[in-house]
């Protein structure tokens, strides 16, 4: 007759010990998912930093850019002025339409090249202008 006092092991440990883990384990999951499932409700960022630039630092063909985006062009793109999605929340969320992209010359590129950029608002009266160098992974706050 077997007493009361045995338990069942499992790969050698007592059946309390892997209750205990399992228990543990199971709370560790559970707040994994929690933790994700926060982060998937975030598709935007609430505080956005940026890097700041002064006119003067950009490159040259940004300065002729930022010239013509205030003067309301003749731009030499077809796609300039076309709004800019945002969609990776790098810049401080705003309704869609409210930002719009230019393009920057880039020398020796054969295509419209990574450089923009961005103006909020009015393209011409806003003051709010970002420039990107990467196309679109960084971006820094022109100031005036």
């Amino acid at each position: 007759m077997k007493s009361q006092a045995t338990r069942h092991h499992f790969f050698g440990l007592s059946s309390d010990f892997v209750a205990a883990m399992l228990r543990n384990g199971m709370l560790l999951l559970l707040g994994l998912l929690l933790s994700f499932q926060v982060f998937a409700r975030e598709p935007f960022r609430e505080t956005v930093s940026q890097d700041v630039i002064s006119v003067n630092q950009l490159p040259q063909e940004a300065q002729a850019t930022l010239i013509l985006i205030k003067q309301g062009g003749p731009f030499p793109y077809a796609k300039d002025g076309v709004t800019f999605g945002n969609y990776e929340g790098m810049l401080p969320r705003q309704r869609r339409g409210y930002y719009h992209e230019f393009t920057v010359k880039t020398p020796y590129a054969r295509n419209r090249g990574a450089r923009r950029i961005i103006a909020g608002g009015n393209p011409q009266t806003s003051g709010e202008y970002y420039y990107t160098d990467n196309h679109y992974q960084t971006f820094r706050r022109i100031q005036e």
